[in-house]
């Protein structure tokens, strides 16, 4: 039998946090179509996200490039980077985070379409 998670509802979509260790943290993140998430960085994690379905266009940096289901994008920490849907079905991607802390507060916003700037 499949493992109910809880999701975290958010105004772009909604993630699940499948695991959440001491030197890792790992979600499941859906990604309505049109929205994006904040253009954000972070002190103490890097990221690295694997597009299950959907078409995005990772903001990482100055550069702008575009992933399908299958391929995967690394954010070193401390980089500018944004995900967003500019499919017109939801966007899933799984996000491995590593580092030494890996709460919500480590985001620093620098645009958000939901006002939600530090």
């Amino acid at each position: 039998m499949a493992q109910v998670l809880e999701e975290d509802h958010r105004p772009w979509g909604y993630y699940q946090v499948l695991a959440d260790e001491e030197d890792h943290k790992v979600k499941r993140i859906v990604v309505y179509p049109g929205k994006r998430l904040s253009l954000q960085r972070h002190r103490h994690r890097s990221e690295h996200w694997i597009v299950l379905r959907g078409s995005a266009l990772v903001t990482r940096g100055d550069e702008k490039i575009p992933l399908e289901g299958g391929q995967s994008m690394f954010i070193p920490r401390g980089a500018v980077h944004r995900m967003e849907n500019v499919g017109n079905d939801d966007l899933a991607f799984i996000e491995v985070q590593r580092g030494d802390y890996f709460g919500e507060d480590d985001i620093e916003r620098l645009e958000d379409d939901f006002g939600r700037i530090d």
